[in-house]
């Protein structure tokens, strides 16, 4: 993983906040929140920063109103981040600052929601204005708006004025990216969190966390080869990771490795992430679903794992724009590799011609994959394909085709017909 110059001391990469005398208010301290004005202080007014690792990051961060210095003009940047204070950072940063001081939250957040957490925004928080209560507990509307958005559980808290670690803040990462993003392969975060000497520190539930904010390239670890598992986040800190967090463009590029059957593959969001193949079969099964959507031309994408091939481009456009969560309309045809369980499969839904469209596409990955095989299964496919189509009712069913065990499933009602294979244990 590439590291940063040690003079940057990049073993700090991970946290920040703000402290008691800071920007955010403590209960009942109405006076103490900050004003626009002071919010948009340039960086270079604290007379702690000049100089510091993260003086630019942290100039950027309060040109965005994150947070704010103390009252006697300092930013305290290596001063320990509190678990409100976090969070509080994390849900301004998701939010967009007006010249009138007012706030809104971001359209880029608002699109990167599920359609129930963006229902929960315009009901529950309709009226949020981005504010410390100025009665009771300050960062209570911080840390509701969170928790309801899934990004954190209040129960794993007893006391959200307690200093954060290294593993709080992954486990915080994990489950903003979780609902805002998608998460990387596991067992590519598994196996960075495995090089550094202390991961084992962690419990498991941590180590996945760790995992995959260093796979997400928003963490990295110590030069000396150490996570830090127990360290205490800093006010700096935590304006890197969420200045990595809510822009992609600011993560550490985390290298892959195809001797270890690594690929980056594209996601839906106009990123990538990195898949860990089972083996070498399913390595290069990804490039056969790459040239078999090369088939239809431009009626088709590949995410991830997934090749999905459209009718047409009203069909595909049509798909594209489905609301978050809805399952219709749907594509035609799917070609589709599980990594995790070792899986291939094709997802056909019988409309009119669908089957000639895809049928070649079809035909490509299973000669990759059945090999001398390849027959066997293709006219399979065709009859089963041919009878469906025609509304005749045929039963599921369990075969073995060459090394492979394939499980067919038929909706005969939807005419949809569903291939999985697996090889043989």
């Amino acid at each position: 993983m590439r590291r940063l110059p040690a003079a940057i001391m990049v073993c700090a990469l991970l946290g920040a906040g703000l402290s008691a005398n800071g920007l955010v208010p403590r209960a009942g301290t109405a006076a103490a929140a900050t004003t626009a004005s002071k919010t948009l202080a340039s960086a270079t007014s604290f007379k702690d920063i000049k100089g510091h690792w993260a003086e630019k990051t942290i100039d950027e961060m309060l040109r965005r109103g994150v947070l704010d210095g103390y009252p006697d003009g300092t930013f305290r940047p290596d001063a320990p981040v509190q678990v409100d204070q976090f969070i509080k950072m994390l849900i301004v940063s998701e939010s967009d600052l007006y010249d009138n001081g007012e706030r809104s939250w971001s359209q880029k957040f608002l699109n990167s929601l599920s359609a129930d957490n963006q229902t929960i925004l315009k009901q529950d928080y309709r009226y949020f204005d981005f504010k410390s209560s100025t009665s009771g507990y300050w960062a209570k509307p911080f840390i509701d708006v969170a928790s309801d958005l899934n990004f954190l559980n209040k129960s794993r808290y007893s006391d959200f004025q307690t200093d954060m670690t290294r593993q709080n803040v992954a486990e915080v990462i994990y489950y903003t990216l979780k609902e805002t993003e998608f998460l990387e392969d596991e067992q590519f975060g598994q196996k960075l969190a495995s090089s550094y000497g202390d991961i084992r520190s962690a419990s498991d539930r941590e180590q996945k966390f760790i995992g995959e904010a260093l796979a997400k390239g928003i963490i990295q670890g110590y030069p000396n080869g150490y996570f830090g598992v127990g360290d205490i986040v800093t006010r700096a800190q935590a304006l890197v990771i969420l200045n990595r967090l809510t822009d992609p463009a600011n993560r550490i590029a985390v290298p892959v490795s195809a001797d270890n059957l690594e690929r980056s593959v594209p996601t839906s969001g106009g990123g990538s992430k990195v898949v860990v193949f089972p083996d070498q079969r399913m390595y290069d099964a990804y490039d056969v679903l790459a040239q078999a959507g090369s088939l239809r031309g431009t009626n088709h994408d590949l995410f991830e794992t997934t090749l999905r091939l459209f009718k047409d481009a009203d069909e595909k456009a049509a798909v594209l724009d489905r609301p978050s969560g809805a399952k219709e309309p749907a594509e035609e045809t799917t070609l589709w590799l599980d990594p995790q369980y070792d899986t291939y499969g094709i997802t056909i839904r019988l409309r009119e011609g669908a089957f000639a469209r895809n049928r070649e596409a079809v035909q490509a990955f299973g000669n990759y994959l059945f090999g001398y095989n390849a027959s066997t299964f293709n006219q399979l496919f065709s009859d089963i394909c041919t009878k469906v189509a025609a509304g005749k009712t045929i039963e599921s069913r369990k075969t073995v085709i060459g090394e492979d065990n394939v499980d067919i499933q038929i909706d005969n009602a939807n005419k949809t017909v569903i291939f999985s294979i697996a090889k043989k244990k």
